[in-house]
């Protein structure tokens, strides 16, 4: 472990950097405008209870740092040219010694290399109002500033939005007020996943109800809907001229329950990924007029952290069909994230986020992913630690933060995923004066 490294608080460059923009400092939100639900465009500029912007922001959000940990492969990254890629003063850390991640070409990376303008898009794990996670129903607390302040923030609301129904045949039923889509917008949260073993847990009435709310809050779900169609139609918004397409669907239904949960022609229900003939098609009508495709799945057994072939079986034909991003959760504690050898981005488990958990347990482990994408290229990731504590993710700090980000980065082996970004060609060069201090030194 390097000495010397601030350790109030990260903001982690823990993946590498290939954006040609160093990773300059992200513009609130509040600046640039924020994705309309409609899927048509941003809204105008807006400010929210509990928003901070410019110096207030900076001084409130983490730190930006390089780290390195041992044995652990969270390198600071390099971009095209050689030099570390990211934002942020000198920290007086010594240069990277130890070599990075060779850097690869992958199979049709010409067709992704990075264009246009950088988009920031984030993503976190799972949210639910019962228990202690019910505070968040006043707001998100002190994860806030982070959540608002890439151009577009996505979580898994694994929870029904209803007062009505009754509970399904299952040990865990969740539920909330429609309340929770207005605390979500005001925390930072602009879409949710819905496709999810919870969100039917009080049946076709439950459902209904939380369409019906969440049409009224103007708050983009995808993942469930009316029918198949409705189930599977992607989310889609365009920002800073690049247009975004998101899909959710859930490889996760309980056999007892999964038959009356799916939706189908004229039948209201979740899309369900259980044959992937649906999902795949849904990814390739998204591709015809997308600049970046994402999907965000359901997957995964609970409390395993790195994935089966349920997981990574399916990510070819995701990315064949030409899915630029593969998130997902359900696992409950974190999985690995990195580039696929296809050059696709993929997080296999965001893991817990609002959450009932309590303790320094794995499912309190938490955080956001946070990416900066160029067309179908991601060009940098980010992992900002957090922990969960009364129900509410809390920004990590000191060595709960190396531990939180030890964990992410050792995962990337049983994955089979990349600490850096491919080649894909002529990428431009990073400018000196936006470059992150190098990393520290790593050993063994």
């Amino acid at each position: 472990m390097a000495s010397g490294l601030p350790v109030s608080a990260y903001r982690v460059l823990w993946l590498g950097s290939r954006n040609g923009q160093g990773g300059a400092a992200v513009p609130s939100r509040g600046d640039q405008g924020r994705p309309d639900a409609s899927g048509t465009g941003v809204r105008a500029p807006e400010r929210r209870g509990g928003w901070l912007s410019g110096p207030a922001r900076a001084g409130a959000a983490l730190t930006a740092v390089g780290l390195a940990l041992a044995g652990c492969g969270l390198l600071g990254g390099s971009s095209s040219d050689g030099t570390a890629g990211g934002a942020g003063a000198s920290t007086g850390v010594a240069d990277q010694t130890s070599a990075a991640t060779t850097a690869n070409v992958p199979p049709g990376g010409t067709q992704r290399a990075p264009t246009g303008e950088p988009v920031t898009l984030q993503f976190a794990g799972d949210v639910h109002f019962a228990g202690s996670a019910a505070a968040a129903l006043n707001g998100f607390g002190p994860i806030v500033p982070e959540l608002s302040a890439a151009d577009l923030t996505m979580v898994n609301l694994e929870t029904a939005i209803t007062d009505g129904g009754d509970p399904a045949d299952k040990e865990f039923t969740f539920r909330a007020p429609s309340r929770a889509f207005t605390a979500l917008r005001e925390s930072g949260v602009d879409v949710v996943t819905m496709a999810n073993n919870h969100a039917m847990d009080y049946g076709t009435t439950g459902l209904r109800d939380t369409l019906g709310a969440a049409q009224a809050a103007n708050f983009p779900v995808v993942g469930i809907g009316t029918d198949d169609t409705a189930a599977f139609r992607p989310y889609k918004v365009t920002i800073k001229g690049q247009r975004i397409a998101i899909i959710g669907a859930t490889r996760v239904l309980d056999d007892n329950l999964a038959a009356a949960w799916t939706s189908g022609p004229g039948k209201p229900g979740l899309a369900s990924a259980k044959d992937m003939t649906e999902l795949l098609a849904a990814v390739r009508a998204a591709r015809a007029d997308a600049d970046t495709v994402v999907v965000d799945l359901h997957w995964g057994v609970e409390t395993h952290s790195c994935p089966g072939t349920d997981q990574t079986g399916i990510v070819p034909e995701l990315v064949d069909a030409g899915a630029d991003i593969v998130v997902g959760s359900h696992a409950h504690v974190l999985e690995g994230g990195g580039w696929h050898p296809s050059g696709a981005f993929v997080d296999y488990g965001l893991g817990n986020f609002v959450f009932y958990s309590s303790g320094m347990a794995a499912n309190t482990q938490s955080g956001i992913l946070r990416l900066t994408v160029r067309g179908r290229a991601v060009t940098q990731a980010q992992w900002l630690p957090a922990r969960i504590s009364g129900g509410l993710p809390r920004p990590a700090t000191g060595v709960d933060a190396r531990q939180i980000v030890g964990t992410v980065g050792s995962l990337q082996q049983c994955a089979g995923l990349n600490a850096n970004p491919p080649t894909w060609g002529a990428i431009p060069a990073v400018p000196a004066s936006t470059s992150l201090p190098a990393a520290a030194p790593t050993h063994g």
